[in-house]
């Protein structure tokens, strides 16, 4: 029970990013039978796609909005102020899971030189090479190591999420939803907005006490 009161939220949101693979896995056949081998169920999207372009779609859908909501935990904090720096860490890695699977399926669908064809492509790309070192230290153990430089690595979060949205932009509309939960995120955490929303909180949480 100790384990569970310290690392509810990890656990969480790892179970939230977890579920959607059952959705994906139930688009590919995979067999052991003569080493690994893995193939798509032809049909498995039932929405007038291929199965190849609903798993690009599945998997780049669910990479940006983790990224998005990595995002909104530092207005979350200024609005509220809750914060847990380890549920920010798990969040962090199911954006960089979710990131790396969708790059995979694109790289096993179109190849990796057409990575380099398009500007879409490449921003998504340099945005996959951000979160690599990224999700490599979002591990406790990192974290009280690097301590403030951890914080300033953190920090490129911001220009991932920036070549993810125009990754989305150039493909489709929904970029508009994440650019603007985005962009009031930036706008909360601009100094005169926040020092006045956290001067607002306080003397209202010492207003009720």
């Amino acid at each position: 029970m100790d384990f569970l009161k310290k690392n509810y939220g990890w656990i969480l949101v790892a179970m939230l990013a977890v579920l959607p693979m059952f959705i994906i896995l139930n688009m590919v056949n995979i067999d052991f039978a003569n080493g690994l081998s893995i193939t798509l169920v032809e049909g498995a999207s039932g929405e007038g796609r291929t199965t190849l372009e609903l798993l690009y779609h599945i998997s780049g859908e669910f990479a940006i909005r983790w990224m998005t909501a990595v995002l909104t935990l530092t207005p979350f904090f200024i609005l509220f102020g809750i914060s847990n720096l380890f549920v920010r860490q798990a969040m962090g890695i199911a954006t960089a899971v979710w990131s790396f699977l969708h790059f995979i399926i694109f790289i096993w669908g179109e190849g990796f030189l057409e990575t380099f064809t398009q500007v879409n492509y490449i921003a998504g790309f340099v945005a996959v090479l951000i979160l690599i070192p990224l999700f490599f230290t979002s591990n406790r153990k990192l974290m009280k190591r690097l301590k403030s430089k951890w914080k300033k690595l953190q920090s490129l979060a911001y220009v991932a999420i920036i070549l993810s949205l125009l990754h989305v932009a150039i493909l489709e509309k929904t970029w508009i939803v994440y650019a603007v939960i985005v962009g009031i995120g930036f706008v909360i955490r601009m100094p005169l907005i926040k020092e006045k929303v956290i001067a607002f909180r306080k003397n209202r949480r010492t207003a009720t006490a």
